[in-house]
């Protein structure tokens, strides 16, 4: 497994901007989005950004993913609204994933780390097109 590369500054600000108990878990998903993108065909680079304050990635083979935490300070892994990546996800992986409405994986502390769950998700959104 190839190690996330380090943090660019202005990213590591925004997870420093966020409660302190979820950067862990968000840092978490990071390594893991990373982790991800080296299993998926035609992924050569993986785009780190920020997207309205949130650590944003990007491949060229799907939809964006941004990490942050929800209004009442759960933290998440968001989707593109208008994906069916959420949608289809809570058809398969309702028991061991929650969720907000169509654009957010919640991954609270209270819970064992659902990896597996999460990696599925992590594929469905960097291998996703519009049309498929």
């Amino acid at each position: 497994m190839t190690p996330a590369p380090a943090i660019p500054n202005d990213i590591a600000a925004a997870f420093e901007g966020l409660p302190a108990l979820a950067q862990p878990v968000l840092l978490r998903l990071r390594d893991l989005i990373y982790e991800v993108a080296t299993m998926v065909p035609g992924t050569t680079v993986v785009i780190e950004t920020l997207k309205w304050g949130q650590p944003s990635y990007a491949v060229p083979t799907g939809t964006p993913l941004r990490l942050g935490v929800t209004k009442t300070g759960v933290p998440a892994l968001f989707v593109h609204c208008q994906t069916t990546v959420v949608s289809d996800a809570r058809l398969v992986l309702e028991p061991y994933l929650r969720f907000e409405g169509n654009r957010a994986v919640l991954v609270p502390q209270d819970m064992p780390f659902p990896e597996a769950a999460l990696r599925q998700v992590i594929h469905a959104a960097l291998t996703y097109r519009v049309g498929r």
